[in-house]
């Protein structure tokens, strides 16, 4: 395949999982509208176990069947991955049955776990959830294999369009049947959100009937591939699958990052909210600010600015392969320059506009806001994890992101107890920049170990985006004030919407002119964007 072509696949594969993103963050608004935070703290309840079950059963399928089938194609050895398109078809089946089952029989289980008898929801309440969340099970596995199978062949437009395809009819039988179940039919809440968590098999069943139609739309060039098989590769079953859960353990521990932080909380947040003395309808809202409504909020920033980073990596990965050491450092000092100048001032502005922002976005929230101040810096070293699990995959050193993952998850399971209970739901919060954080230093200690990169500059470049920051936030505190007189946020969501427009404009403008100023935008982006090369004055 030329290489146009393959840049056009990667694009379309990047657009649609962008598409994707925005469409499953802007569902998020109207659906606190009509289930407000009690639904919205039942939904996550289901969606975190959901998750996480999901990420086992499918095991980074899709990526690890794309690098096996691209491998052999490359070799000319097609059946090798028609061989595996076949078994893993099976496989897969028997694996979301398998974990379809495990979820539904042990909802009743994980019931009482997660909540406490005073809750505002009952135990059948959280059962029902769960247990309308987990019938995706059955179908999404496999439809991970068979996106894997046609990005192995550079064929990323069925994984594209599925992806979007299932996005919009979770979305559209999502809110659809809570509207109808609470404002047509009268129904209960707990009834609207298990059908809200259906809408996954929906979803999937969408995404799955498109995956189907490009299958037998495609499948007479893919058996004329199969002719020009050279047959000089003779795989078994148990070498082929070994191969596969290598490629596939890195992916899975990625992917688990944020549900695994979710899921301590899942477990004890409100067990450990009870011990400090905090009524179970004040917990259940916390809960659902932090991992539901705050967190879509703070992900923002992360996907942004991880997005551009990582679109820097395969040159890095590149780079690595080909010793080119000193092009490899100026590569991954400019990685993470980028996302650090992206992020950190991205997450802090959201910190300071957390009240307005929380307004801005769902309603006027005391609670919410304060949570969402606290909950914004986290995401700083979310993306610097993510970005620097990319980096340490491009190098072949995957293992010490799960060694990173694992001590972090760890700390956060460890010190969810004692900080919920001495701080109350800011210690969920601070448990989790804690465990991240660890994760981030052994993952920075690997890249320096294998590649041995000098932070040497980025930490330079990083104490003048400190200093940029600080007048930001100055900048911005003094706007909040000159504002509040004037249009109080607290009084409606368009008086919200001026002030962290007009706050993050101030904000942002001073901190763009500040970087251009000083040049860092042209080291930064002068490559790129032609009108940031600037001479420097003499």
């Amino acid at each position: 395949m030329s290489t146009s072509n393959i840049l056009r696949g990667t694009f379309i594969l990047t657009l649609g999982t962008m598409i994707s993103r925005v469409l499953g963050l802007v569902y998020i608004f109207p659906f606190y509208a009509l289930v407000g935070k009690s639904g919205g703290e039942l939904y996550t309840y289901a969606y975190v176990l959901y998750s996480v079950v999901l990420s086992i059963a499918t095991m980074g399928v899709p990526l690890a069947v794309s690098k096996f089938v691209a491998k052999y194609n490359a070799l000319e050895e097609y059946a090798v991955g028609r061989k595996l398109f076949s078994s893993g078809l099976l496989l897969m089946s028997i694996t979301g049955i398998v974990s379809f089952l495990i979820l539904y029989i042990m909802a009743p289980v994980f019931s009482p776990m997660i909540i406490n008898e005073s809750s505002q929801h009952s135990f059948d309440d959280v059962t029902l959830v769960i247990r309308m969340v987990s019938f995706a099970l059955l179908l999404v596995p496999v439809m991970s294999l068979i996106r894997g199978f046609f990005q192995g062949h550079e064929s990323m437009g069925p994984t594209a369009v599925s992806q979007v395809v299932e996005q919009i009819a979770r979305i559209i039988f999502l809110l659809g049947s809570v509207y109808i179940i609470i404002n047509v039919t009268e129904g209960s809440l707990p009834t609207a959100i298990g059908y809200a968590t259906f809408g996954a098999f929906i979803g999937a069943l969408a995404g799955l009937g498109i995956l189907i139609w490009y299958w037998f739309s495609r499948k007479r060039h893919l058996d004329t591939l199969l002719k020009k098989d050279k047959g000089n590769v003779e795989i078994s079953y148990k070498e082929m699958y070994k191969e596969i859960l290598l490629y596939a353990a890195p992916f899975v521990f990625v992917g688990l990052a944020m549900p695994l932080y979710q899921l301590v909380d899942t477990f004890t947040f409100n067990k450990a909210m009870l011990l400090a003395g905090v009524d179970s309808i004040t917990s259940g809202d916390a809960f659902a600010i932090i991992n539901t409504y705050g967190q879509k909020l703070v992900i923002i920033p992360v996907t942004l600015a991880t997005a551009f980073a990582l679109s820097l990596l395969p040159a890095v990965t590149r780079s690595f392969i080909n010793n080119e050491s000193d092009v490899l450092q100026r590569q991954l000092s400019t990685t993470f320059q980028i996302l650090m100048f992206l992020t950190v001032p991205a997450c802090i502005g959201l910190a300071i506009l957390g009240g307005p922002a929380y307004a801005a976005f769902y309603s006027y929230d005391e609670l919410g806001g304060y949570l969402l101040t606290w909950y914004a810096p986290t995401a700083i070293p979310l993306a610097i994890f993510t970005v620097t699990a990319s980096v340490l995959q491009g190098i072949n050193q995957q293992k010490y992101t799960v060694y990173g993952l694992a001590v972090g998850v760890g700390l956060k399971l460890i010190l969810n107890y004692p900080l919920i209970f001495f701080m109350e739901a800011e210690g969920s919060i601070v448990a989790t920049a804690i465990g991240y954080l660890a994760s981030v230093v052994i993952n920075l200690w690997a890249i320096q170990r294998f590649t041995g990169f000098s932070y040497s500059i980025v930490l330079r470049r990083g104490m003048l985006m400190t200093i940029f920051n600080i007048i930001m936030i100055a900048a911005v505190l003094v706007v909040l004030q000159l504002l509040e007189g004037i249009v109080p946020y607290s009084e409606g969501r368009l008086q919200a919407i001026i002030v962290v427009a007009v706050s993050g404009l101030v904000g942002a403008g001073i901190y763009f002119f500040l970087s251009y100023r000083s040049n860092l935008l042209m080291y930064l982006f002068g490559n790129r964007f032609s009108f940031l090369n600037r001479k420097e004055r003499g």
